[in-house]
């Protein structure tokens, strides 16, 4: 019998099984197309210049998308666990790349709303359906390594507007606008439809290699405390309390994306050519985030990890209107933006961990809510409070407060936790 890292294992009966690394580039090729729409900033200006649709009217494309992201997350995470991943990343992929060629159409025919319903409707629902495909199936594949695993794909996520920016740019200056999105349509639906292909779900009871060699030599293997259905987990309160402290996560990560070259400006005296490269590799650490913590999380324990999260953000966000020197500025910058791709990262795991695998999928799509929601508010917010206050100050003054509530409901969650570790060592003791 090969081991589950060779090219394939066999599990029980020399049922072949494919290699689950293999999945997880899948996934990675599923969330690098996907999310390129984190570079759409790119889009405005040339749009903008060439056909007057004005910043705001442009920039409206970008939150319709996120917001059927989050949407789409949500309903149909349970059409995820019904028909699986390879069915669900072909969803995606139809729609994400009937999304991109639609928008060179809509470019075409120089029309704003029909960029809203590709981009923002149609694109916006593949990126919901996209984002969660894989990552139920990668729990599942990686019961040792949850983290790691999500932090993968995650990460695809994260670095993808690292590879696409550039790339656009390229392309919006050799072959136009409506060619960059009908190139870009193309290549990502191949990607997106050869991932989708390989996507599978592990047989049941299988286990890693490493695990059976544990259990064979007497060693328990870590337990979930709980097998909660999704209808089921959003009735407890460690939903709730899971939702807010990834609402308030994101929330003053895209606030902070959203004004990271203006605030640099002022507070630190960078320059515009400075604040500008700044915020390129502050995408580079938020991707870099998303592996690293997530991977920290399988030896540190998912709650700990949050805790850390909030922790870093209340002294780091209090802090940021003092810090005039650049270099430290953008440091604490950098930290900020780890601490926001992790809380993506890190909490398909914390699921699993507290409600289980059984609709890992749907509980997620739920969660995501969060995203959706935070995705309106926090650039919002932090622009309302800028033109109200005239400064930054007060606004990260906030935003540490509401890392304060975050840090109480990750203690909160913690008292739930250990309730529930209590009940299921009972349980087990009563059954032997």
């Amino acid at each position: 019998m090969e081991t589950d890292e060779g090219v394939r294992t066999t599990v029980g009966n020399d049922k072949k099984v494919k290699n689950r690394w293999l999945i997880a580039a899948a996934a990675v090729g599923i969330h690098i197309s996907i999310g390129s729409v984190y570079s759409w900033s790119v889009f405005t200006t040339p749009l903008n210049e060439t056909f007057g649709w004005g910043l705001t009217g442009i920039s409206l494309t970008f939150s319709i998308a996120i917001l059927f992201l989050g949407l789409s997350a949500a309903f149909m995470g349970h059409f995820v666990e019904k028909y699986g991943p390879r069915v669900s990343g072909l969803v995606a992929t139809v729609f994400f790349g009937a999304g991109m060629l639609g928008s060179g159409l809509a470019v075409q025919l120089e029309s704003l709303y029909m960029l809203y319903f590709f981009y923002g409707m149609l694109g916006g629902f593949g990126l919901g359906v996209g984002y969660i495909t894989p990552v139920s199936s990668l729990v599942k594949w990686f019961p040792d390594r949850r983290g790691l695993a999500t932090g993968l794909a995650i990460m695809g996520f994260g670095f993808a507007s690292l590879i696409a920016s550039p790339v656009i740019q390229m392309l919006i200056g050799n072959v136009g606008i409506a060619s960059t999105f009908y190139i870009l349509g193309g290549v990502y639906f191949v990607v997106m439809l050869l991932s989708a292909l390989y996507l599978e779900r592990p047989p049941e009871g299988w286990k890693p290699q490493g695990m059976r060699d544990k259990e064979e030599n007497g060693e328990e293997p870590a337990q979930d405390i709980s097998y909660l259905r999704a209808n089921e987990a959003i009735k407890t309160r460690r939903f709730y309390l899971l939702w807010l402290m990834l609402f308030i996560n994101i929330t003053c990560g895209i606030a902070i994306l959203s004004v990271a070259s203006p605030m640099g400006q002022e507070i630190a005296g960078l320059t515009a050519g400075a604040a500008a490269t700044m915020v390129g590799i502050m995408g580079f650490f938020n991707g870099a985030g998303r592996l690293a913590w997530a991977s920290i999380s399988d030896y540190i324990g998912r709650p700990n990890v949050y805790t850390i999260f909030f922790i870093i953000q209340i002294v780091s966000f209090i802090a940021l209107p003092s810090l005039t020197h650049a270099l430290i500025f953008q440091a604490v910058l950098f930290l900020i933006m780890t601490c926001y791709g992790g809380g993506f990262a890190s909490v398909p795991a914390y699921i699993g961990d507290i409600f289980g695998t059984k609709q890992l999928g749907a509980i997620h799509g739920y969660i995501l809510t969060a995203w959706a929601a935070a995705g309106l508010l926090g650039p919002v917010l932090v622009s309302w409070l800028r033109e109200a206050t005239d400064s930054y100050a007060l606004t990260m003054y906030i935003f540490g407060g509401m890392f304060v509530v975050a840090l109480i409901a990750s203690l909160i969650i913690r008292i739930d936790i250990n309730k529930l570790k209590k009940q299921h060592e009972e349980d087990r003791m009563a059954a032997e």
